[in-house]
C-alpha cells in the first residue's frame, strides 16, 4: 500500500520568493570587492539556487580562500540589504493556505543559511505557514540538499514515502531523490525543464497553480 503524503518541503529562493535583485546585486558586490568585474547583472541569475560556496567556485572558478572571502563580502550586504530585495512569488501565500487548510504539514528547506531563512519568512509574513525550517549554518556545514532534506526529515520524524520536495533548480531534485523523496520541479523559478527532468524530477509545475494540482493528485493516488 503506498504511504500516504503528509508533508510539503518547499525550496525557497525561485520557489516562495523571487531573489534576482537581491542575489544579483550581493554577488555583484562581492566579486568587486575580489577584483572582478560583471558585465551585466543578468550573467549572475546561476548563482540563484545551489550554495553560495560552490558557485563561486563552479561558476566563477574561485579558489577555496577566495570563495570563502567572497561569502563574507557576500553576506556583509547581504544581512543588511539584499534578503529584503526580494518578491513574494505570486499565487504562493494562496498555495500555502490551501495546502495548509487541507492538512497537509509545510516545511522549508533551503541552502540559504537558516538565520537569513527565517528572516526573510517573517519579513515577508510566510511563517507562519511552516512547522519547521531548515538550511545551511553559518560555518558553511549542512550545505548540501540532501543534507538539508535529511534534517528535516530527521528532526521531524517524517518517513521520506510520506514527504515531497519542490523547488526550482537540480540540486532540489538531486538532494530529494538521494533522501527517497519524491519530488515537484518548478518552472517560475530559476530552472529550466530539461535541468529538472534530467535531474530525475518525478512531476514538474510550469505555474503555481498547477503545483497545488500535482500535489492535490499525488495524495490521492
Amino acid at each position: 500500500m503506498k504511504d500516504a503524503l503528509h508533508h510539503i518541503l518547499f525550496d525557497l529562493d525561485g520557489t516562495l520568493t523571487d531573489p534576482k535583485e537581491g542575489i544579483t546585486k550581493c554577488v555583484e558586490y562581492a566579486l568587486h570587492k575580489l577584483g572582478i568585474g560583471v558585465e551585466h547583472p543578468d550573467l549572475l541569475i546561476p548563482y540563484i539556487g545551489p550554495p553560495l560556496y560552490d558557485s563561486f567556485v563552479h561558476i566563477q572558478g574561485l579558489t577555496h580562500e577566495a570563495a570563502l572571502q567572497g561569502v563574507d563580502f557576500y553576506r556583509e550586504r547581504y544581512r543588511t540589504l539584499g534578503m529584503f530585495e526580494n518578491n513574494v512569488i505570486p499565487g504562493v501565500p494562496e498555495l500555502l493556505e490551501n495546502l495548509r487548510n487541507q492538512g497537509f504539514s509545510l516545511y522549508v528547506a533551503t541552502s540559504k543559511p537558516t538565520v537569513f531563512a527565517e528572516e526573510i519568512l517573517r519579513h515577508y509574513k510566510l511563517d507562519h505557514f511552516f512547522r519547521f525550517t531548515a538550511g545551511s549554518n553559518l560555518d558553511g556545514t549542512r550545505s548540501k540538499k540532501r543534507e538539508v532534506i535529511q534534517y528535516v526529515l530527521d528532526q521531524n520524524d517524517i518517513p521520506a514515502a510520506q514527504a515531497v520536495m519542490i523547488g526550482d533548480r537540480e540540486h532540489d531534485i538531486i538532494g530529494a531523490k538521494a533522501c527517497g523523496v519524491p519530488s515537484i520541479g518548478v518552472l517560475f523559478g530559476y530552472g529550466s525543464e530539461e535541468e529538472l527532468s534530467a535531474a530525475g524530477a518525478d512531476y514538474i509545475a510550469p505555474t503555481v497553480e498547477e503545483t497545488g494540482k500535482i500535489i492535490s493528485r499525488i495524495s490521492s493516488e
